[in-house]
């Protein structure tokens, strides 16, 4: 399984970005999301951007993230997740969801 982290881009060279994200530094590649500039927001699987997101979206993806690592280290899983998560949401709102 891979786990797309979010990175936000610091700068930029042909086909490719530097981004920061959850205390890592990585050269990506950008062949599937286009041109970005320094300050876009990343979803990264394995140093290849699959997908350009807003701020929100990383935080919550981040927010996801701490979830799991801190559940892998055995802490109370009881957190918040700091958005809605999908088995809380309406029947309408997992439709919007799945049709972005």
């Amino acid at each position: 399984m891979c786990i797309g982290m979010p990175m936000q881009v610091t700068a930029i060279e042909p086909g490719h970005a530097l981004c920061e994200g959850r205390g890592e530094r990585r050269r990506v590649n950008t062949a599937l999301v286009g041109d970005v500039a320094p300050g876009d927001w990343l979803l990264v699987f394995l140093g290849d951007a699959r997908e350009r997101i807003d701020a929100e979206r990383a935080s919550e993806v981040n927010a996801a993230l701490d979830l799991v690592l801190g559940a892998m280290q055995g802490q109370n899983a009881d957190g918040e997740a700091g958005f809605e998560l999908p088995s809380r949401m309406s029947a309408e709102q997992l439709r919007q969801l799945a049709n972005g």
